[in-house]
């Protein structure tokens, strides 16, 4: 049984992810996978809603780099999220599971427009809604966008789903001395610099008094654990 305490749930997903070992591209195995863990969720009466990163179809930074507009650039981002929203609301539809694409950039004929009236509405009824296109605006990050919606839906818990275990002190693939917190604080992460969140993503969640849970998605059942109360991934949450 799930925990008492978590009933509904945000999960940032990033955009690499779906691509697989290559990080680019949609990984139709990898992509079910995906969809299975959320229906899993679903079938254990956990409201799940959704955000996806679009860093597998386009990487504005080289981009911008050759001068390329950043407003520009961040818009094929936003349209790549709503790209990937699409392929898993229909991964999610395979496997029965109802689901809706809610775009905060307005495309009336491929997906509902985003609010957070209607992302409720759609987990209160059962279905899994997935928020894209970001926050609609220039300038911020899917991570910031996730933290917006678990804050505006009411989320239990924000769940970040890396290829990681959780928050280390530096990158454990560079650094084989790095330290796993499996407690910390938004004010530690803020101080330490630590990549959990950009800044904006954090200061929302640790004024919102919103939990953030860090964990590897491609650890099988990981989700499912940590739905029932096991201590998986990093738990970041406000406090000095």
């Amino acid at each position: 049984m799930p925990s008492a305490s978590v009933r509904r749930i945000l999960l940032k997903l990033s955009g690499e992810a779906l691509g697989g070992a290559s990080g680019s591209g949609i990984e139709p195995e990898v992509l079910a996978r995906y969809a299975a863990d959320v229906r899993d969720l679903v079938g254990a009466g956990i409201q799940v809603a959704l955000v996806l990163g679009g860093g597998n179809l386009f990487r504005g930074a080289p981009l911008a780099a050759a001068g390329m507009n950043r407003v520009t650039g961040d818009h094929m981002g936003m349209l790549a999220t709503v790209m990937n929203a699409l392929a898993m609301g229909d991964a999610l539809e395979r496997l029965g599971i109802p689901a809706r694409v809610l775009s905060a950039l307005p495309m009336g004929p491929v997906c509902e427009d985003y609010s957070a009236r209607a992302a409720v509405g759609h987990l209160e009824q059962g279905r899994v809604a997935l928020c894209a296109a970001g926050t609609g605006n220039p300038f911020f990050t899917t991570d910031s966008a996730a933290s917006l919606r678990a804050v505006e839906i009411g989320a239990d818990l924000l769940i970040k789903a890396t290829k990681v275990d959780g928050v280390y002190s530096a990158d454990p693939m560079k650094d084989p001395a790095a330290v796993l917190y499996p407690r910390l604080t938004y004010n530690q992460a803020l101080r330490e610099g630590l990549g959990v969140m950009d800044a904006t993503a954090l200061v929302l969640c640790r004024d919102q008094g919103m939990p953030l849970r860090v964990m590897n998605i491609n650890e099988p059942g990981a989700l499912l654990r940590l739905i029932r109360g096991e201590p998986v991934g990093s738990l970041v949450e406000a406090g000095d």
